[in-house]
């Protein structure tokens, strides 16, 4: 018997497909996988029909939410961009079609012992993963506000989610169509006002900005780091995440098992960015 903390590898059946904005949001039964999920795990899903076997490597998903169905048990939600050949095969789901996953993995966010001022932070697609953090920070007392950024409306999620599930929310994107004009690093400083923790999932250079303005303001920060993860099980050592470790010695960690989740004074950020300065 696999203990409660085991991913699972299971033939899913996507129950519902939905178009939001830039995304397709997917609804798939996954036996087992519901149960054992926590915030900022995902899933390895393997690409292409399952007869005959024509998949290209897995795509690795943020695990956005579960929830309860009566015929089905606890459902998974997926978001994905439309973009290269793997993300396009999903998109392409319908209703009734099977996949293999396995999941959930990574690891999670740290959730606070005690109540404290939590502030979250997502860009684009990434930020569907913060919400059900948001309530299991909720379900401990903490005060959550939240900072979400796009590059355009169409690729803002959850911007309705987040006034639910936030005492406060702001909103930037890069051109002005909704919220303020701006990057989440322009946003940060005026949103950190007696903040504890900062949780971020999004792009690197956002990612940057989330730890280092952290930093500034004396708050702790989780970010949730995506590379390349060809496996998601930490079996083919192609994820590798550039960090500094306890002990201050650079080194390599693989994303998919000493990760996704870290903590963002542990990443070294010019390596993922590009830079050697701070975030734009």
């Amino acid at each position: 018997m696999s203990s409660p903390r085991e991913p699972l590898h299971v033939t899913g059946e996507v129950l519902v497909v939905k178009k939001v904005g830039a995304y397709r949001h997917l609804t798939l039964a996954a036996p087992g996988i519901a149960e054992r999920y926590r915030p900022g795990t995902f899933v390895a899903v393997s690409i292409g029909d399952l007869t005959p076997r024509t998949h290209l490597a897995r795509r690795s998903l943020w695990i956005t939410g579960v929830r309860p169905t009566g015929s089905h048990g606890p459902t998974i939600e997926l978001v994905v961009e439309p973009g290269g050949v793997g993300s396009t095969w999903l998109a392409d789901r319908r209703q009734g079609d099977r996949v293999e996953l396995t999941g959930p993995l990574g690891r999670p966010f740290a959730l606070p012992k005690q109540p404290v001022a939590c502030l979250l932070v997502g860009e684009g697609y990434a930020a569907g993963l913060l919400f059900p953090l948001a309530e299991r920070l909720r379900a401990r007392s903490c005060t959550v506000t939240m900072l979400l950024g796009a590059q355009d409306e169409p690729h803002l999620l959850g911007a309705l989610d987040a006034r639910r599930a936030a005492r406060a929310v702001t909103v930037v994107t890069a051109d002005g169509s909704v919220g303020r004009r701006g990057t989440l690093a322009d946003a940060l400083p005026a949103v950190m006002d007696g903040v504890d923790v900062v949780y971020g999932a999004g792009t690197h250079v956002g990612l940057h900005a989330v730890a280092a303005t952290a930093e500034q303001f004396g708050a702790w920060s989780q970010v949730a780091v995506e590379v390349p993860q060809p496996c998601g099980t930490g079996l083919c050592q192609g994820c590798a995440l550039p960090v500094v470790g306890e002990d201050g010695v650079p080194r390599l960690v693989r994303a998919c098992t000493d990760g996704p989740v870290i903590r963002g004074d542990r990443v070294r950020w010019a390596e993922l960015t590009g830079t050697e300065s701070g975030p734009a």
